[in-house]
């Protein structure tokens, strides 16, 4: 009985929905262009933010919005190295005496390739 009720439907391959009284959002047509000279428009909503860089369609090359202005770029961090954070924490005649407290230790272990020997019980 089973069968028979879904004859003649094929479960899942198409909708039964129409597009009628639907809208679609409303969009506006962008122009790009370039760097080897092609163009290509490209629809966004009217409410979304618009990039000013955009991939070519045709080589995948950086286009850019055509008559829009370049947005203002944002200041970048320079790195901040392990060497950097040390010079935050410590003073450079701090750092040279640590590390001559540090070199008579391992001078008056043998160094640091040296095995230590164990005591015996």
């Amino acid at each position: 009985m089973s069968d028979r009720a879904l004859r003649g439907s094929r479960l899942g391959a198409s909708s039964y929905e129409t597009d009628e009284g639907i809208e679609p959002a409303p969009r506006q047509l962008v122009r790009y262009d370039c760097t080897e000279g092609h163009s290509f428009t490209m629809p966004f909503s009217v409410e979304a933010e618009i990039p000013f860089l955009w991939e070519c369609r045709t080589c995948g090359a950086t286009a850019q919005r055509f008559e829009a202005e370049r947005p203002p770029t944002k200041p970048v961090k320079p790195v901040r190295t392990h060497w950097d954070m040390l010079l935050e924490r410590r003073s450079l005649p701090e750092l040279e005496e640590l590390l001559e407290e540090r070199l008579e230790l391992l001078r008056a272990n043998g160094g640091p390739g040296v095995a230590r020997s164990r005591k015996s019980a």
